[in-house]
C-alpha cells in the first residue's frame, strides 16, 4: 500500500491524514487513492505492451463510479457479470470493444442489452447459453461474439467459497468436453466463436495453479486449430492474489508472522505466464479486480467502546459486517491500524460490530496497539469487495466513500440518509 503510510505516527492517505477525512465526513467511511489504483492498473497492463492485449478491470471487486471512470479514462477494459454491471461500465467510459461480459446465469434480457451494445464478447458457460445467444442474435438479425469459459479442473488451492476451477464447482465447461462443444458452437447461426476463457478463482498466492492453466490453454488452442476450430483470442481471467497482512510496517505496530512475505504477487504471476501464452499467437485478455482495487482502499471506523467479558476485552466500532463482509463470510484477514498511534502497547481483543450477529467482527484475538474510546481504526486493504458487498441488515446506513488525489479529496459517494433508507 504505497499512497498509505504514517508520517510522525499519523496515518496519510496519498497527503491528507486520515483522521481529517473522518471529522468532516464522518464514519464509516471507505477512502481511496487514485493513485494506488492507476499504479496497481499500469503495473499488470505494462507487461503486456508489445503483445495484442487488454487489461479488463472486474467490476466485481469495486464499482463505484468514480474508480471506474479514471481505468477508463487511462486505457482499460471492462470484465462485467451483469446488466447492472455493464450499464456502469458504459456510463463510466469503457469503450464496448474492451468489454467481455462473463458469468454463468445471464438472462436473456442481459444477453440482448449486451448485442445491443455491440460488446466485444459474451464469455459463455454452458450448451444451453450458447443456444440462447445464438436465438437472441438471430432475433436481432446480428452476430454475437462469443468465447467459452472452459473449466480445466485445476486447484487453485484458496478459500472454498472462491474457488472456480475444479469439476465439482458450477462455473464453466468440462475441459473434457472442450473440444465438442466448441464444435457446437461453430455450428450454431449467428454465432463468432472468438476464443477461449478460463478463471481458476480468487485471492490465489501461488503461480503454480495459473502455470497449469496456462499450459491448459495453450494444448486447447492447438488441439482446436487442428479440428479446424481458428481460435484468435485468450481470456485467462482474474484471481490474482495480494497480501493482507503487513499491510502497512511501523515499529510501533504488532506484525503478523503468519502470512507469506515471499508470495508471488500479480505482475510476477503474469509475467511467468507469458512465455505459454504468447507462443499461441493469440491476443491477450486479463481480468484483475482485487490486484487493482484491494490496496488502493481502506475503511475508517470510529470505537464506540472497549469492555471486558470474561477472559476477552472487546473493541466495538461502528463499522459492521454490513460495511465490510469479508471477514464474517470467509473469516477473511485485515490489517487493523489507529489512525494515529499513540502507544506502542499492544493488547490482544476482539474488534466488533454493532450488528446482532456474533459473527459481526473484523478481528479475533488479535493483537492490537491499545485504544480508547473515540479512536480512529483504519482497516486496511479494503478497496475490494468491500463496498459492493455492503448491505441495509439491521437498518444500517451504507457508509460514504472519498476519493484522494494527492492533496484533493472529493465525495464519490454520499452516506445514504435515514430518508433514502426509506424509499
Amino acid at each position: 500500500m504505497k499512497q498509505f503510510s504514517f508520517r510522525e505516527n499519523e496515518l496519510y492517505c496519498e497527503e491528507v491524514p486520515v483522521r481529517e477525512l473522518t471529522e468532516e465526513f464522518g464514519t464509516p467511511l471507505y477512502v481511496y487513492s487514485r493513485t494506488e489504483l492507476l499504479d496497481n492498473f499500469r503495473s499488470l497492463d505494462s507487461l503486456l505492451q508489445g503483445t495484442d492485449h487488454v487489461t479488463c478491470y472486474a467490476l466485481k471487486a469495486n464499482s463505484n463510479p468514480a474508480l471506474l471512470k479514471s481505468l477508463a479514462d487511462d486505457g482499460a477494459g471492462a470484465d462485467v457479470v451483469s446488466a447492472g454491471e455493464l450499464s456502469l461500465a458504459l456510463q463510466a467510459g469503457f469503450s464496448p470493444d474492451k468489454i467481455v461480459f462473463a458469468g454463468v446465469g445471464k438472462r436473456e434480457d442481459e444477453i440482448e442489452y449486451a448485442l445491443r451494445e455491440r460488446i466485444h464478447c459474451l464469455n459463455a458457460e454452458s450448451v444451453q447459453e450458447l443456444q440462447l445467444i445464438s436465438l437472441v442474435a438471430l432475433r436481432l438479425q446480428t452476430g454475437a461474439p462469443v468465447a467459452l469459459r472452459i473449466n480445466p479442473n485445476i486447484d487453485a488451492d484458496s478459500h472454498p467459497y472462491i474457488s472456480t476451477g475444479l469439476k465439482q464447482h458450477k462455473f464453466g465447461i468440462d475441459g473434457e468436453k472442450a473440444l465438442e462443444t466448441f464444435q457446437f458452437a461453430a455450428s450454431l447461426p449467428n454465432l463468432e466463436v472468438k476464443g477461449v476463457h478460463t478463471h481458476i478463482g480468487s485471492q490465489i498466492r501461488k503461480s503454480e495453479p495459473f502455470l497449469a492453466a496456462a499450459d491448459f490453454l495453450a494444448d486447447l488452442v492447438k488441439r482446436l486449430r487442428e479440428s479446424g476450430i481458428l481460435i484468435t483470442q485468450l481470456d485467462i481471467g482474474g484471481g490474482f492474489g495480494v497480501g493482507y497482512e503487513n499491510a502497512l510496517e511501523h515499529e510501533g505496530l504488532p506484525r503478523n508472522e503468519q502470512g507469506d512475505p515471499n508470495a508471488p504477487d500479480a505482475p510476477e504471476i503474469l509475467r511467468a505466464m507469458l512465455p505459454t501464452l504468447q507462443q499461441t499467437g493469440c491476443s491477450l485478455w486479463v481480468e484483475p479486480g482485487r490486484s487493482i482495487v484491494a490496496s488502493a482502499g481502506i475503511l475508517l471506523t470510529r470505537v464506540l467502546y472497549t469492555k471486558e467479558q470474561g477472559p476477552k476485552k472487546f473493541v466495538i466500532v461502528d463499522a459492521g459486517m454490513n460495511d465490510l463482509l469479508r471477514p464474517s463470510l470467509y473469516n477473511a484477514y485485515h490489517q487493523i491500524v489507529p489512525a494515529r498511534i499513540e502507544t506502542y502497547e499492544h493488547e490482544p481483543v476482539d474488534i466488533v460490530g454493532p450488528v446482532c450477529e456474533t459473527g459481526d467482527f473484523f478481528a479475533r484475538d488479535r493483537l492490537l496497539s491499545k485504544v480508547k474510546q473515540r479512536d480512529i481504526l483504519a482497516i486496511m486493504t479494503a478497496g475490494a469487495y468491500g463496498f459492493v458487498n455492503v448491505s441495509n441488515y439491521n437498518g444500517r446506513l451504507h457508509p460514504a466513500e472519498v476519493l484522494v488525489n494527492g492533496d484533493r479529496v472529493r465525495v464519490v459517494r454520499q452516506r445514504q440518509t435515514l430518508e433514502e433508507l426509506l424509499k
